[in-house]
Parts: structure tokens; C-alpha cells; sequence
């Protein structure tokens, strides 16, 4: 039986009619009718408009928006830079920061002419190497970079050459805008902001390491500022007169700090020659390490300050009791003997301020080899000294200590330590008697001496600040005596060892002063190296003709920016406690003498 004719569909209203009139439409677009031919044109334009309207559009974003590839995203992040806290000195002056800079990043593997790439970047970035670039961009991975932190018109620059797989990573660069200054105790940090050394390195142990590592993105706004200890304007100071010294008593290099002693913060440190943290590279220089820290040197007769505390705090001494210097002293081969000897019986300050080498070693053998060890050991002299800063240096100790050994390292020779870990020694002598563990970070006395130890008595530190405003009275000291300070002193003056043996024309001299010497506030150290001799220090060339002028130069100078006003008027009992124990003539002040 025949199928029924599909009457429905073809039925179906207005389905002929749209297709009659879409006919229509295309019949007259094509047509060649000229009657009809500027609407036609009319409706084409504006197609076309619309069409490069869209595509430029799209291009102006993608240039203003530069999209990277996953792999470029993940290359890029394992390496950006990542923001790290502010650091500050003590009154909230910026010593280290970042800033918001342009890296250029490439991806190999979407550079079509690589050569074409090298010669157009080099070309821009003259600094960059053509052979190695050319070497990277033939790699297979899928990002490197061209140059970290470019200037915004080296960026304008890139950006107009146009180059497919060439882009730009937003990061952050860290500076330093005082230069060189604090620059051993702020470090430095890497492109990729990962801190390198000093308290850059320590603010990554502390956490920001780990943070970064585990993928926080942290900026700096989240991130607390680090107040450090120093002072920015004396740290300036400081290294200002210590290049002063080096260069008028032409020295291979110095040192010089200033240390709160109460609360054990460094105020101001510069060890020179330096390094501008914004160029880290110079810091490689084996000439510019950190001598405070790093160094470890034989600290001269400032070491005698040390050894009369520990004879005194022993008991073995007092302030009248007298001691002999007639002659060298003898052990064996080796002769001790005093730089300006006296040939005569000596008081307990007279050693102190005719820094007698005999005296000093005479006081040492009454304690003994064993108790001379425990007590330098109860000091901090005979292990590394931990601070912020991750240089840091083991003393030198004689492997087989002696009777001998104990002669010499009581007047500063044989027994080797940095500066700093002398100053903490020091600076106990100068505090009351309690040994606080210098630091390089903001603190107050009452934090730094809470667990901090009693190393000798009140009345033995007591004594050695008399003996230090003794010496700077009518001893050694006498150069610094800077007026309206009332500072105390030592001077150190060391043969340096050349090829094993003591040389006779090379010194390192060093010199200790404490201000004001009734209620200590700072410590001042100056070390330099070989200085030399010339008319001005009358042919000398010890700490008391060199060291001791730089400090006083930076005693004077600092003194007013750190709240010590210069008083005129001499303190009326400058040492009560040992007036009560007899010493009377410890508030008289004293004068004549000679230097020495």
C-alpha cells in the first residue's frame, strides 16, 4: 500500500516564507544591481570596523596585560624575589628596605629567533652577556631570566622590541639607603631576597624562610619592621673618624664600636675597609670582612684590665697592695719585661697605669694556671660569641695552657678573641660585675639582664673604673681624657706575628674607654692595624699615640647625639663604694704623671 504524502510538514505554516525571504536577502547582498551598491559597502565597513575593532582591542590588552604561560607562572615563582621586613635603627631611621622593581624573564621554548632575541636584548641591556644568553635561550626549560631589577626605561625599551616569549615579572629588590654605613651588621640580601649574611641572614632564620617556603605572600605591609640596636647617625660618626685615623696614621685597616654596657647593645659599629650592601659583591673581598666579629686578635694590654679584676675579685690583691717590677721577670728562655719599666716596687693602680707586662703577670700567678682558665672562661673569652650576626669567629686558646701561657695572656698576648667578645668582658668590669651578651637588636636593661650572670663583685667593678679614670688621669689613657666626659681607659698595644714569630715593626693596637667612668653608660673601642710612627706621636707608634686620639675624636663627637652632654663640674664621690672600704684617695682627682 503506498505511504501517505508527509502532508504535516509540508503544511507547516511560515516555513516557506523564511526561506523565500532569506533567498531574498542573499539574491540582493550579491546582486549587481548599482542601484543598491552604497548600502551594501555601508554594511561591509561597518562589519569590518567592528572585526579590527575587536582585534585591536585584543592586542592593547594582551600588551598591557601580559599573560605568562603556566610554566613561565611556575618558573617565575620559584625564584621572585618576596618582600622582606623593613630594618631599622634604634629611633626608626630606615637602614634597609624594599622596593617594587621589573625583572625581564624569557621562555625558550616560545622564542622563535633566538639570535634575532640575543642581538635585540644585548643591545638593550649592554650589561648581559650575549654568549651565555644565547646559551640559556637554546635550553629546553621554560623560563629564565635576561636581568633582574631593570630601570623603567630599559623596561620601555624591551617592551617595544616586541619579542613573543619575552616578558616582565614584578619583584621586589632590596636597598640599602645609607650605603656602606652598618653595613657589616645589616648583610646583605641575594636578587632572589634570600638574606646572605649579618642580621639579613638572621631574619631568615627567624621564620621568613619558611614562610616564603611554604608559599605565603607576604609584602611588607604585613610584615613587622626589625629594630636594630644601632644608632644611625653615630654609626656614621663613628666610621667617619675611624677613616680619619686610619688614613692619618696610615693603618691597613680599623675598627672601631660603640656598646651600651647595660644593656649590651651595639650603638655603633665600622670595621674598614667596607662594602656598599647594594653591591654585594665587593663583599667576597677576603680585605673586607667584619673585623669586630670575624677577627680574632691579641687584644694587647687591655687584657690587663681583665687580669686585675680577676686578681682583685680573688682576693689576692688590693688596691694598696704592691707588687714587684724591679726586674724582667724570667720563665725558662722566655723574659718579660715591662715598655716603660720602673725598676722599683709597684702599687696595684700603678700597674694598671704604667701598664706594667711584669705587674700583670705577677698578679696572674697568685691565682693560678687553673683559676686564671675558669674565670676568662666565666668571662666568655674562651668560646665563640654568639650574637645576631652568623659571623662570628672561636678564640684562639693554647691547646696545652701553661704557666707560661697564663704569664703572657694576662698583659694580651697568646690568647686570641674578637673585639666584641673582649667589649662584653669589659664591659662586665664597667656594669656592676653582670656579663650581658652583646646584641644587635633594641632592648632594655631589664630584658638584657634578666638570666645575665654575676661575674665579680660590685666593689671589684668598682675599682676598675677607678683604675680606668686613674689611667686616663696620669696614665696611658691621658690623650683621651676628653673634658665634661670624665672617660676611663686602656690602652693595648700588641706585636702582630709574622711567619710564627713576634714581628718587632708591625703592631696592632687597641684601646678601651668607658664614659662617664662613676656611672658607666658606653663603651668606646678603636683596633687599628698597623699604624705607623711619624713625628706627630713623637716616633711611637702604641695605641696611646694612635687608638687612643680616634677615640677620644669619637667620644666628643657621638657624645652629645647619644644624651651624654658634656658636664664640667667633676662628680664630688665618683666611687662611694670604695670609700667605704678606705680608698678615700679613689675621689681625689689626680695630676701630673707621664704618658706612656
Amino acid at each position: 500500500m503506498p505511504e501517505a504524502p508527509d502532508t504535516d510538514k509540508k503544511n507547516a505554516p511560515g516555513a516557506p516564507g523564511r526561506v523565500r525571504r532569506l533567498k531574498a536577502f542573499f539574491v540582493k547582498l550579491f546582486s549587481t544591481d548599482l542601484a543598491k551598491t552604497p548600502g551594501r559597502i555601508k554594511l561591509i565597513a561597518c562589519v569590518f570596523i567592528a572585526l579590527y575593532a575587536i582585534i585591536g582591542g585584543k592586542l592593547i590588552y594582551f600588551g598591557l596585560h601580559q599573560e605568562q604561560t603556566p610554566e613561565a607562572k611556575r618558573g617565575g615563582g620559584d625564584v621572585v624575589a618576596e618582600a622582606r621586613p623593613d630594618i631599622l635603627d634604634r629611633n626608626g631611621e630606615v637602614l634597609a628596605t624594599d622596593i617594587k622593581v621589573m625583572s625581564v624573564f624569557a621562555e625558550p621554548r616560545r622564542i622563535i629567533d633566538k639570535d634575532e632575541a640575543v642581538e635585540l636584548l644585548t643591545a638593550v641591556l649592554p650589561d648581559v652577556d650575549a654568549t651565555d644568553l644565547r646559551k640559556r635561550l637554546g635550553s629546553r626549560k621554560g623560563f629564565i631570566w635576561v636581568k633582574r631589577a631593570v630601570t623603567p626605561q630599559q623596561q620601555q625599551e624591551v617592551y617595544h622590541l616586541g619579542l613573543p616569549g619575552v616578558g616582565f615579572q614584578p619583584e621586589n629588590k632590596r636597598v640599602y639607603p645609607n650605603g656602606p654605613v652598618a653595613a657589616h651588621v645589616l648583610g646583605f640580601a641575594n636578587l632572589d631576597g634570600v638574606g646572605i649574611s649579618g642580621l639579613e641572614k638572621y631574619i631568615d632564620g627567624q621564620g621568613l624562610a619558611d614562610l616564603h617556603g611554604a608559599g605565603f605572600s607576604l609584602t611588607p605591609e604585613n610584615l613587622a619592621p626589625i629594630t636594630s640596636s644601632l644608632d644611625l647617625k653615630a654609626t656614621y660618626a663613628v666610621r667617619d673618624e675611624l677613616a680619619k685615623g686610619i688614613a692619618k696614621f696610615k693603618a691597613k685597616n680599623g675598627a672601631a664600636v660603640i656598646l651600651d654596657v647595660n644593656t649590651g647593645e651595639v650603638i655603633a659599629m665600622a670595621s674598614l675597609p667596607d662594602y656598599d650592601p647594594n653591591t654585594p659583591a665587593d663583599a667576597l673581598d677576603p680585605n673586607h670582612i667584619n673585623r669586630v666579629s670575624v677577627g680574632v686578635y691579641e687584644m694587647g694590654s687591655t687584657f690587663k684590665a681583665i687580669s686585675l679584676a680577676m686578681a682583685l675579685d680573688a682576693g689576692k690583691v688590693n688596691l694598696n697592695s704592691r707588687v714587684d717590677a724591679r726586674d724582667s721577670l724570667r720563665y725558662g728562655r722566655f723574659t718579660i719585661h715591662d715598655f716603660h719599666a720602673q725598676h722599683r716596687v709597684l702599687s696595684v693602680p700603678e700597674v694598671f697605669t704604667y701598664s706594667s707586662n711584669i705587674g700583670a703577670a705577677r698578679l696572674a700567678l697568685m691565682v693560678g694556671v687553673e683559676g686564671h682558665k675558669a674565670f676568662l672562661r666565666k668571662m666568655g673569652q674562651l668560646t665563640r660569641l654568639h650574637t645576631e650576626l652568623p659571623e662570628t669567629a672561636d678564640p684562639l686558646v693554647p691547646k696545652n695552657w701553661s704557666e707560661l701561657n697564663t704569664m703572657t695572656i694576662a698583659f694580651g698576648q697568646g690568647l686570641n678573641v674578637s673585639p666584641l667578645q673582649a667589649m662584653m668582658a669589659v664591659g662586665a668590669l664597667a656594669n656592676g660585675g653582670v656579663l650581658v651578651n652583646p646584641t644587635f637588636l633594641k632592648r632594655n636593661e631589664a630584658d638584657a639582664r634578666q638570666g645575665a650572670p654575676r661575674v665579680i663583685k660590685p666593689e671589684t667593678s668598682e675599682s676598675l673604673r677607678y683604675l680606668m679614670r686613674l689611667n686616663a688621669e696620669i696614665g696611658t689613657a691621658k690623650i683621651a681624657n676628653i673634658e665634661g666626659y670624665f672617660v676611663g681607659g686602656k690602652t693595648g698595644t700588641a706585636d702582630k706575628i709574622v711567619h710564627g714569630h713576634y714581628a718587632d715593626d708591625r703592631v696592632m693596637t687597641t684601646f678601651m674607654a668607658i664614659a662617664p667612668a662613676d656611672h658607666p653608660k658606653y663603651l668606646f673601642l678603636t683596633l687599628l692595624d698597623e699604624p705607623q710612627a711619624s713625628s706627630e706621636t713623637a716616633g711611637y707608634r702604641t695605641a696611646a699615640w694612635n687608638a687612643g686620639p680616634v677615640t677620644g675624636k669619637i667620644i666628643e663627637r657621638v657624645g652629645p647625639l647619644l644624651g651624654l652632654p658634656p658636664r664640667f663640674e667633676l662628680p664630688t664621690q665618683p666611687f662611694p663604694l670604695l670609700a667605704k672600704l678606705g680608698y678615700g684617695m679613689a675621689n681625689i682627682p689626680q695630676t701630673g704623671g707621664r704618658e706612656h
